[in-house]
């Protein structure tokens, strides 16, 4: 049985969230009627140590509490606390943060609704590089057993590293010193997937075992010494299935018939501005299949050395390395825009229904990857006098992912593998395609004379590839600050510097060794491998989730044995040039100052205190890309053709520089002191391009000829824009804060920001040398924008544990927070959208409407609820994030929405005693597909299932 209606879970989770918002209403109503302090708690209660749940709201509480910024937090005393198995799952649970979920577990992390592109993320006050090309951080490599705590600061502050307009998320690991204890921990946890129990022949557990030391040692003369280190393996699998569209997506022109075996006509922007209809078509969809083994170790480690009470130094590192590898099966329809008819599309251009006729293609691939992370740093602080503070700060933060991915296609024929001609007679096979009301993916119905699942069908046009793609991320700094105590308002001044150096250098290489067709009867080679590499189809119940899916399984076949048998070899090996025009090499040099005064005092009877300040930033970019040289060839008539030269390409530097001013001040009004806090932030915030956005590379597309090179030139496309400045906002907060007690928080937030220099597609003329000859082409690129555009939102959260309820209720507690926001920020299809020409001033109107910031969600919903008693907790965290867009990494891409969705976790321990406890954890458990719509709101390109996977563990501490 499929799962229930989208409307009936609906309404279930809104019931159980609406009730835990009630009980904590309830909570904080009854907390904030008692005026009077609290009275005196007998002794024994005075002397509980408060731990699990309840001590980290507290402690997360307090944090917020003494913080000068507006600063949400997750933070524990102890190790491995954190309610999560992973950072991102830990980060979810702090009012206003969301996560983009990719193989089930939280990756990016979104702050009030605003996604990865506007945060800054910061280990131990450091950068940290990743894998994805863009400044986010996957937090979903870090195990949070190894961390203690993690801030987000929601205003900024003239001493925090620049990038977060939407906010900068540190993340902090433990200082042995400060811990003060000795401590040994070792955890083990089984994973059990349910979905990969539906893989033939694969197992459904995993496991991940964690541990740890912590010690402090006395050195005489040379003062304290604290160590710790902490190791993980994590090794489980992460199943998954989906039904895609590609990445590319064209607008049919509505009133021009298909051909027989010809592409749509694709609709002009005046056209489709002039009120031409028109629907919008993918170039293919594909049907996959995914069994995957993944497995990750990390080591963190850290040192505090207290030579004196005056110098202390503080050395850490971390290291994550994790390895997947996916077998993926794939049933293509390759030409989706090929002999269309009986289409049938709403006002959106968003295809309802229709029919046609398209090559069938089973596809089998072999995918590794693997992302290495290393980090690290050392501080040195020394307490020059009673009043002077000098801190030296050097780290390195360096990512590598790599991956590989071997792949052989086999497509249909008129003919099957034996030469016996099929009753279809044509290698495009007829099909219908819907999408119903309230469908998850399209319900194809292939002519029944087709059979999907007969392996010697496929057999034709054989192609073996073999991709290879690596991208290098590192980040060299240093900074330098100083910290001056005064007498007076002004509590002290501190001044800092900071140069860091990022470099961001990818390529991706295609091996395609020659496959020579042979046909039937003939080509008895291609039956023989047909017979001797098919595979039973790999899971049952394919895609039995998704509603409307009418494909559980066809023809698949081993990927390696295919590459063997059809290239010599499973392994083909890099092709013989590695370069290519869509290789970046990105250098990024920051050179940042600040001033900032802290200050505290009275206004009338009114404690006040705060900061303010100012940091500047210089920031610049040296792009290296690689355009392919050109020959001019006379064809005597009049007209040219321009054919690449092989192995040549012509280098080309691109930089540019910016200056930022950022100002802020931060000040808080302790209308009750501890108790009741109004805080008010205003400050201009940066956040800069992606480094793979920057790329200097471009590709030729070629016509057949022209009689000028400018004609002979289809298109040129960049893989980036080196121009590209960074996103600047001026940003205000108010917040009204109330702490009835330790456990409890009432926060309410409104808060504004305004941009400049937002994204918007461009042709911009650029010259190239051809034959000779300069030449100015038009590239499509995407650039700042002039125009000015608004956020506006307002966060709420509600914090209590119901200590007011009876004896054994009393142990429950819960928190709900909500972020509401709205914009009118733009972002432009890159070939759909309006693109405007500098050189000419005209701005050609949009076929599609755009989207607002990539990752920006209007409704950001956060809820949990726990129970503790003695030894026993038991915590469920509900999120829930409204659609949003999400670009592709490297931009330059067409639109891309991810629809609403929501996640419940849940997570319980009991101590066995004060040394042993056991541990379990559920994560996904309503089950929740992601799906994504493309490149209109309505129009289905994915559906992506993951499914939910649950732990069961113990843990040892001595």
């Amino acid at each position: 049985m499929g799962k229930p209606a989208t409307a009936e879970r609906s309404v279930r989770i809104r019931a159980w969230l609406m009730g835990s918002a009630a009980l904590s209403l309830l909570a904080a109503t009854q907390a904030m009627a008692q005026d009077a302090p609290p009275a005196e708690a007998p002794a024994d209660e005075e002397e509980l140590v408060i731990t699990g749940i309840r001590e980290t709201m507290r402690t997360s509480i307090d944090v917020k509490k003494r913080e000068t910024a507006i600063v949400d937090a997750l933070s524990t005393d102890e190790i491995g606390d954190l309610p999560a198995l992973s950072v991102g799952e830990a980060i979810q649970t702090i009012t206003g943060a969301t996560t983009h979920r990719e193989k089930g577990g939280a990756s990016e992390i979104a702050l009030r609704g605003l996604g990865p592109f506007l945060s800054n993320s910061t280990f131990n006050g450091r950068d940290a590089t990743n894998g994805s090309g863009d400044r986010s951080v996957n937090f979903n490599q870090f195990p949070s057993e190894l961390v203690n705590n993690i801030k987000i600061y929601k205003t900024q502050q003239a001493d925090l590293v620049e990038g977060g307009v939407a906010g900068t998320i540190d993340i902090g690991t433990l200082r042995p010193l400060d811990f003060g204890k000795t401590r040994i921990q070792g955890e083990i946890k089984a994973n059990y997937s349910p979905y990969q129990d539906k893989v033939i022949g694969s197992s459904a557990w995993g496991w991940r075992g964690t541990l740890s030391y912590v010690d402090q040692y006395e050195l005489g003369g040379l003062g304290e010494l604290g160590i710790a280190i902490g190791v993980q393996r994590n090794s489980t699998n992460n199943p998954e299935e989906t039904v895609a569209g590609s990445s590319t997506w064209t607008a049919c022109n509505a009133t021009i018939a298909v051909a027989n075996n010809s592409n749509c006509t694709a609709v002009t922007p005046a056209q489709a501005a002039a009120g031409t209809p028109y629907y919008l078509a993918p170039n293919s969809m594909a049907w996959r299949q995914i069994s995957e083994t993944d497995q990750r170790d990390a080591i963190f480690g850290a040192i505090q050395w207290k030579f004196s009470d005056r110098v202390e130094l503080n050395i850490d590192g971390q290291y994550s390395d994790r390895t997947f590898v996916e077998n993926r099966r794939d049933l293509n329809i390759s030409e989706m825009r090929n002999s269309l008819s009986n289409i049938v599309f709403d006002e959106n251009g968003v295809i309802q229904k229709m029919n046609g006729r398209s090559a069938i293609e089973s596809t089998a691939s072999n995918l590794a990857r693997s992302e290495e992370y290393l980090g690290g740093g050392a501080n040195l602080r020394w307490q020059a006098s009673d009043r002077l503070t000098l801190a030296l700060d050097g780290s390195y933060s360096r990512t590598v992912r790599t991956e590989i991915e071997r792949q052989v296609r086999l497509r249909t024929d008129a003919l099957d593998m034996n030469g016996v001609r099929q009753p279809i007679n044509h290698m495009r096979i007829p099909y219908t395609y819907e999408v119903k009301p309230g469908n998850y993916a399209p319900s194809i119905t292939f002519d029944p004379r087709f059979d999907i699942t007969n392996h010697a069908l496929f057999w034709d046009d054989a192609r073996a590839r073999r991709d290879e793609s690596e991208r290098r991320n590192e980040i060299w700094g240093v900074r330098l600050d100083a910290d001056y105590k005064l007498d007076g308002f002004i509590t002290n001044i501190a001044v800092g510097g900071r140069w860091a150096e990022q470099t961001y250098r990818d390529f991706d290489v295609r091996n395609e060794p020659v496959i020579s067709p042979i046909d039937p009867p003939a080509g008895r080679e291609d039956a023989r491998i047909n017979l001797l590499c098919r595979t039973q189809f790999p899971q049952t119940g394919f895609l039995e989730q998704a509603r409307g899916n009418t494909i559980t399984s066809w023809a698949t076949f081993d990927p390696l044995c295919l590459m063997r048998e059809y290239t010599g070899s499973e392994d083909p090996g890099r092709p013989a040039e590695m370069r290519s025009p869509a290789n970046r090499d990105v250098t990024e040099q920051t050179l940042a100052g600040y001033v900032m005064a802290e200050y505290a005092g009275d206004l009338g009877d009114m404690p006040v205190r705060g900061n303010f300040g100012v940091r500047v930033v210089n920031t610049k970019v040296k792009s290296i890309g690689l355009r392919s040289a050109l020959n001019v060839k006379n064809n005597g008539d009049g007209t040219i053709t321009l054919e690449p030269v092989t192995g040549s390409f012509e280098t080309v530097t691109l930089e540019s520089e910016t200056t930022r001013f950022l100002p802020s001040v931060n000040a808080i009004f302790e209308l009750r002191p501890n108790r009741l806090l109004l805080r008010a932030a205003a400050y201009r915030a940066m956040s800069r391009p992606a480094p793979s956005a920057l790329g200097a590379g471009r590709t030729f597309f070629l016509d057949a000829n022209g009689t000028t090179i400018e004609e002979a030139i289809s298109e040129i496309r960049a893989n980036g824009s080196p121009a590209l400045k960074p996103l600047m906002s001026w940003n205000g907060d108010l917040a009204l804060e109330y702490y009835p007690n330790r456990d409890s928080l009432f926060s309410a937030t409104l808060y504004f920001k305004e941009f400049s220099g937002g994204f918007m597609p461009i042709q911009a003329d650029e010259q190239f040398t051809i034959g000779g000859q300069q030449v100015t082409v038009p590239v499509t690129q995407t650039a700042n924008s002039p125009d000015k555009s608004q956020l506006w939102g307002v966060e709420i959260t509600l914090a209590n544990r119901f200590s007011w309820l009876p004896k054994p209720l009393d142990g429950f507690g819960g928190k709900v927070s909500y972020n509401y926001a709205d914009t009118n920020f733009e972002n432009e299809d890159i070939l759909l959208g309006e693109i405007f020409t500098p050189a000419t001033g005209v701005t050609t109107p949009r076929i599609v409407p755009p989207a607002g910031l990539s990752g920006f969600s209007k409704h950001v919903v956060s809820a949990q609820l726990y129970y503790q008693l003695k030894g026993f907790s038991i915590q469920g965290i509900y999120n829930y994030r409204s659609n949003y867009y999400q670009d592709f990494v490297g931009g330059n891409t067409q639109l891309r929405y991810v629809r609403g969705n929501e996640t419940f976790d849940l997570r319980a321990s009991y101590d066995i005693n004060r040394n042993v406890s056991l541990r379990f954890e559920a994560t996904n458990i309503l089950d929740s597909p992601k799906i994504t719509d493309m490149p209109v709101q309505g129009s289905i390109r994915q559906y992506h299932y993951y499914g939910p996977r649950y732990f069961i563990g113990a843990r040892v501490r001595l």
